[in-house]
């Protein structure tokens, strides 16, 4: 049985403890109502010190099962993210940082979340490797550690085991690889259906992804791409979303731009074209119903814009899939 370990530290924002420990509880709660007891996982959360309960950001108090001593060997470890700048907490967690350094040499995977991402590199472990880390770190970051190889642009990275996430919302992003890994991909669709809006995606090309698109750190454009995102398949004018987020129609055009190298109508077209990807693939609705659900009620319209997008019809496309999809079961 694998085993995981989700380390909990004082001053330690509480999603970035919170996060992996209720989706890999869920998957596990889900193994165990399909029976398929053998994809189970012990999943232990940790004190990074001496004492099991600790204070975290915000003063919730956490209690955790267990510390790091009493752990010997750990297939799978999440390190959280500090509340403010993490450097005040590196000489108290010397020990935690110590021990990771030796589960890291005996085969585990360390995961870090925004600011862990120092408890890594003060380790030793991230030298001559890429890494991420909140934005607002990022010169501090590269000043104190010069001979990381830090990814600006990238909100997840991996390198020999090693990853690194720059935002909250990439925790999911990762936890959803983690997930498919583990139990596969069948609960893995399931805890992105329970934990995203978003349908269910490669999560292996989601952490190698260096598309312009959703690695830039213009936080008002991240909240329109959010809002695009969970309402793709409203009826979505432009002058009404600049007005939404308290912009121009020119600044939010020049600002989308310039953050996701596209415009925001490109973006939304993208959008709804890749959701009605995988409606086609997985699904036997009607081409008609497909794009009503992404948000067009023109299905001719809808029909020329996925082949000007794709290079196929929409016909086409499920029928590429689907055979793919049978040759594969087939083999």
């Amino acid at each position: 049985m694998k085993h995981v370990t989700i380390i909990a530290v004082p001053k330690a924002l509480g999603s970035t403890i919170t996060i992996p420990l209720e989706m890999l509880s869920a998957a596990n709660d889900i193994a165990r109502s399909r029976g398929q007891l053998d994809k189970l996982v012990t999943i232990e959360l940790a004190s990074g010190t001496d004492a099991t309960e600790l204070v975290l950001s915000g003063g919730m108090r956490i209690k955790c099962q267990t510390t790091l001593n009493s752990i010997s060997n750990s297939d799978l470890i999440f390190i959280p993210g500090i509340w403010g700048n993490p450097r005040s907490s590196l000489p108290k967690l010397k020990p935690m940082m110590n021990w990771l350094v030796q589960q890291y040499t005996a085969g585990s995977t360390l995961c870090s979340i925004v600011t862990g991402s120092y408890f890594l590199a003060e380790a030793g472990l991230l030298q001559g490797k890429s890494a991420t880390t909140h934005w607002r770190f990022f010169d501090e970051f590269t000043q104190r550690y010069p001979d990381i190889k830090l990814q600006r642009k990238r909100f997840i990275t991996s390198d020999e085991r090693l990853y690194c996430t720059g935002s909250i919302n990439a925790v999911r992003d990762i936890m959803l690889h983690f997930v498919e890994q583990l139990y596969g991909e069948s609960i893995a669709s399931e805890i992105a259906r329970q934990f995203t809006h978003e349908l269910k995606r490669s999560y292996e090309s989601l952490l190698l992804n260096e598309d312009q698109q959703r690695s830039h750190h213009d936080e008002e454009i991240i909240k329109i791409q959010e809002w695009l995102d969970q309402n793709y398949q409203a009826d979505v004018v432009i002058s009404g979303l600049a007005e939404r987020f308290r912009l121009s129609v020119r600044s939010l055009n020049r600002r989308f731009k310039l953050a996701t190298n596209t415009s925001p109508l490109q973006y939304l077209q993208s959008l709804r074209i890749e959701h009605a990807k995988e409606l086609l693939k997985q699904s036997n609705l009607a081409v008609s119903e497909v794009a009503d659900m992404v948000g067009y009620q023109d299905a001719s319209y809808f029909t020329s814009l996925f082949k000007k997008l794709t290079a196929v019809t929409p016909f086409e496309y499920r029928s590429l899939v689907r055979n793919k999809l049978f040759l594969a079961e087939k083999s």
